[in-house]
C-alpha cells in the first residue's frame, strides 16, 4: 500500500496525520454543518480545503510532498467520507430530537416518518 495510499515510510504516520488528526477535523466539520442546517455543497469546500492542510503537515513534519496531486486526492477522499459521515450521524440525531413527533431514528444514520401515511 505505501506508494500508492500513503508515502511515508510508515504506515502509522499515514493513518496519525490523515485519519485521526485530519479525520477528527472532517468529522467536526460534518457536525458543524449539520448543526447550522449549513448546505451540504460548502462542506466539500471546506473538506478539501482541509486536505491541503493535512497535506502540509505530512510536508512540514514528515518530510513528505506537499505538490502531489495523488496524496492530496488520497487525503481528502479520506477527509471527504468522515466528514460527511460525521455530517449524517449528527442530522439523524438532529432530526430525531428536535422533530421527534415526526421522525424515528432507525440506525445511526438514518430516520423515517413515524406515522408512515
Amino acid at each position: 500500500m505505501q506508494g500508492i495510499l500513503y508515502e511515508e515510510s510508515s504506515v502509522w504516520l499515514f493513518l496519525f496525520v490523515t485519519l485521526v488528526l485530519g479525520g477528527g477535523a472532517a468529522w467536526m466539520t460534518g457536525r458543524a454543518l449539520a448543526v447550522t442546517w449549513a448546505p451540504l455543497w460548502q462542506g466539500i469546500v471546506y473538506f478539501l480545503l482541509l486536505g491541503a492542510a493535512v497535506r502540509f503537515i505530512h510536508f512540514a513534519l514528515f518530510h513528505g510532498t506537499l505538490l502531489s496531486l495523488h496524496y492530496y486526492l488520497v487525503d481528502s477522499i479520506f477527509l471527504i467520507a468522515i466528514g460527511l459521515t460525521g455530517f449524517r450521524y449528527t442530522r439523524a440525531r438532529q432530526m430525531t430530537t428536535q422533530y421527534s413527533w415526526l421522525y424515528k431514528r432507525t440506525g445511526p444514520f438514518t430516520w423515517r416518518d413515524r406515522n408512515p401515511a
